[in-house]
């Protein structure tokens, strides 16, 4: 399936199969966590057959069943932008996870971190996981916002734009808020994000969808409107 297939398929997964992920696909993933490292100063690293990290009360909690690898998104503490660098470059391991035929789930919270299996130096952190794998099911559609409810330009629009924000609307946020407001102005793209737990996150991952469906040599972000 190409990448736009892939947004409209995907859906989160909390339940996995006891199921090996083919060394194939394995390869193609850390490859591309790769170049995410090198372009974004990242530390991304894919944890395998690891199923202590969801074997907590919060995974419970979270009904995760079944984890047993994990996507762990790192880097360096004092980065401004660190949060927002791990939505979007996260959110693209999820859409190629998508078209490898596997199943994923964003987390920030209920999972437990286990040091031995991560590799961070003294200045990085973890901001948050993906859970991978075969999915029992391929998950369920959720509500979402209408397009009116994310845009504040008013008028003379171009179509892509309108694409972009249908594909952001696609986009997995924390809680399912969509704290996002879009608007387009000079030739240049400006997103605000709202107040809220991992608002920065949600910022990265809707920017990535935006991409998607806008195409990226339409348009320039302006970033000056990332944050209120």
């Amino acid at each position: 399936m190409d990448i736009k297939e892939a947004v409209e398929k995907r859906h989160s997964v909390r339940q996995y199969l006891d199921k090996p992920i083919d060394d194939e696909k394995i390869q193609i993933l850390e490859k591309q966590i790769e170049r995410c490292n090198q372009e974004g100063h990242l530390n991304i690293q894919l944890i395998l057959n690891e199923p202590r990290a969801f074997q907590s009360q919060l995974a419970h909690y979270g009904k995760f069943k079944g984890v047993q690898h994990y996507i762990a998104l790192i880097g360096k503490k004092n980065s401004p932008d660190l949060q927002e660098k791990c939505g979007y470059y996260g959110e693209h391991l999820v859409l190629l996870a998508q078209q490898l035929g596997l199943n994923t789930c964003w987390v920030a919270l209920t999972y437990k971190k286990i040091p031995e299996v991560l590799h961070l130096d003294s200045d990085e952190k973890i901001v948050a996981v993906i859970s991978i794998g075969y999915g029992e099911n391929q998950g369920v559609a959720r509500r979402s916002k209408d397009m009116k409810d994310v845009i504040e330009t008013e008028e003379n629009l171009p179509q892509w734009f309108y694409e972009g924000v249908r594909y952001a609307l696609l986009a997995p946020t924390a809680m399912n808020q969509q704290k996002f407001k879009f608007a387009f102005e000079n030739g240049k793209v400006k997103v605000k994000r709202g107040i809220g737990f991992y608002t920065k996150l949600d910022l990265g991952i809707v920017k990535y969808h935006f991409e998607i469906g806008a195409g990226k040599n339409h348009f320039q972000w302006d970033n000056e409107d990332d944050k209120r």
